[in-house]
C-alpha cells in the first residue's frame, strides 16, 4: 500500500473529512514520526510495531564492478520491528 492509497482508504472510511484534511493529517503524522526518529527517539505503536534507529559502523566495502576497496562511512538507518499482534495477524493469512 502506498501513502496515496492509505489516504484514499481513510477518505472513504471517514466521509465527513475532506480528502485534503486526510492528506494533511497523514503528512503531519509521518513528519512527526520522522522528526522523532531524527531526534533519536523510539516510536512504539501498540499492536503494530516499533520504529528505532540502528547505527552501522564504518567499514571497508568493495566495488562489485572493479573489486576496488571502498570506505563506507558510518550511518544511522531506520529499523522496524513488528509487534506481536501484527505478526499473529499476518501469520493467520497462510
Amino acid at each position: 500500500m502506498t501513502k496515496s492509497e492509505l489516504i484514499d482508504k481513510l477518505a472513504v472510511r471517514f466521509p465527513q473529512l475532506a480528502s485534503g484534511d486526510v492528506d494533511f493529517s497523514a503528512n503531519v503524522m509521518l513528519d512527526a514520526m520522522a522528526a522523532s526518529l531524527v531526534g533519536g527517539d523510539r516510536i512504539e505503536i501498540r499492536g503494530f510495531g516499533s520504529f528505532s534507529i540502528n547505527h552501522r559502523p564504518p567499514r571497508i566495502g568493495r566495488n562489485p564492478k572493479t573489486g576496488e576497496k571502498v570506505d563506507v562511512p558510518a550511518k544511522a538507518v531506520p529499523h522496524f520491528k513488528a509487534g506481536k499482534e501484527l505478526r499473529e495477524r499476518v501469520d493467520c493469512v497462510n
